[in-house]
């Protein structure tokens, strides 16, 4: 589909949203007593389902407002510290706190906000000092501001790091994962004081031959000129970045949801009987996990296309091929930052071993400064949010982090 049409498309369907909303209100309203009776509460089951399968869903903010340290609250502030064209770096202050183990958390650029990452976050910060990458959608950068590449997105990491100053800690989940482990390589191989102090990677492709799932059986299905034809689109008219060529979020949400397609409809019709017994609570969560989930951005072109062919085509870190700006990256210059690298024991998007790879592609760190933890019952999002990460995962990386301070 053109990308105009789809915009159109949308703009069309979020009338009937507004349209949907306004009936919802009437259907809701305490003084409408047909809204209590059973049809009425399916009428207004019906309603909300419609409006929001008709919705734009835009990007929500982390809304972090405090947090507690030892039965004490501390208010938590946002600040913009570092800005780049494609990305921004959100430093969350803690009121009265300080701490050095600073933690630069790089949130993946793979159709998802940023604030994907707030539980992440949330249950990171009483006990470190949290930078968090805030990715642009590309169609909202203007073309003057020129490409993002795959280099690009190593060099930000390497300019945050630099920025944020030595013993900082350095992690990834998912998809930055490669970019992480590439900019520690460069800035080590250059004796660079601000090398990260310990590297966790979690969830990431740094061995796509292991275990391959269904998202790295697609890449190789497919040519180049495939995903040049098919996955790229030009921003329609209308947008700051207009003009500029991107994978569009539509699609990349699109792949998401055809991956688990039953998973989906089945959440869905929960959420209708949910809302026709009064069952609030369920409804809230259904609501708070698709809001996020829905909320999707485009990625610049160059960067889209490069990593499919140098991470899941051609698996180049493994292989040893990988280049930065046209030379080697040398993984065995890694010889003082301590490696956690983290796996779902169910993750169907990035195969069991493929983020342990790294553990022999950096021969060099010593053993005792290397862990490697697979997290039972876990899936891709389970690994970095939710009940298994709060309780499992995250006194793991935090009790790492602490070791290597």
């Amino acid at each position: 589909m053109n990308y105009q049409a789809y915009d159109y498309l949308t703009r069309g369907a979020y009338i009937m949203h507004e349209g949907f909303s306004l009936l919802n209100d009437i259907a809701s309203h305490p003084s409408n007593l047909y809204g209590h009776t059973l049809p009425g509460r399916i009428t207004r089951a019906s309603l909300e389902t419609a409006m929001r399968l008709t919705q734009r869903y835009e990007k929500l903010g982390f809304n972090i407002d405090e947090i507690k340290i030892d039965d004490k609250r501390h208010k938590v502030k946002e600040e913009v510290v570092f800005s780049k064209p494609f990305c921004d770096l959100i430093h969350f202050h803690r009121a009265g706190v300080h701490d050095d183990h600073k933690v630069l958390l790089v949130a993946p650029l793979s159709g998802h906000f940023a604030t994907l990452l707030k539980g992440t976050v949330e249950a990171l910060l009483p006990d470190h000092e949290i930078y968090v990458t805030d990715w642009a959608d590309a169609r909202e950068v203007p073309l003057e501001d020129g490409p993002f590449s795959f280099d690009c997105y190593v060099g930000y990491l390497i300019e945050m790091l630099e920025f944020l100053g030595p013993g900082t800690h350095l992690m990834a989940i998912c998809q930055p994962t490669v970019q992480a482990l590439i900019a520690t390589a460069v800035m080590a191989g250059k004796k660079n004081e601000c090398v990260p102090k310990s590297l966790t990677l979690m969830a990431g492709p740094l061995d796509c031959s292991k275990n391959p799932t269904r998202v790295n059986e697609f890449a190789q299905e497919h040519s180049m000129n495939w995903f040049r034809n098919v996955a790229i689109m030009k921003v329609p008219y209308g947008y700051p970045g207009e003009g500029r060529q991107v994978y569009p979020g539509f699609m990349q949400l699109g792949g998401f949801i055809s991956m688990n397609q039953k998973s989906h409809l089945k959440k869905y019709q929960n959420f209708f009987q949910n809302l026709v017994f009064g069952e609030e609570e369920d409804a809230d969560r259904f609501r708070a996990f698709y809001d996020e989930y829905m909320a999707v951005l485009d990625m610049p072109a160059e960067f889209y296309l490069e990593t499919i062919e140098r991470v899941f085509k051609n698996n180049e870190i493994a292989r040893g091929a990988i280049t930065y700006q046209g030379e080697p990256v040398n993984f065995e210059t890694i010889t003082k930052t301590a490696l956690l690298t983290v796996e779902g024991a169910d993750d169907d998007i990035c195969g069991l071993g493929q983020t342990e790879a790294a553990q022999d592609i950096c021969k060099n760190i010593p053993k005792n400064m290397r862990k490697h933890h697979v997290q039972p019952g876990a899936g891709h999002y389970g690994i970095f949010s939710g009940s298994k990460f709060r309780q499992s995962v995250r006194p793991i990386i935090t009790d790492f982090i602490h070791k290597y301070a």
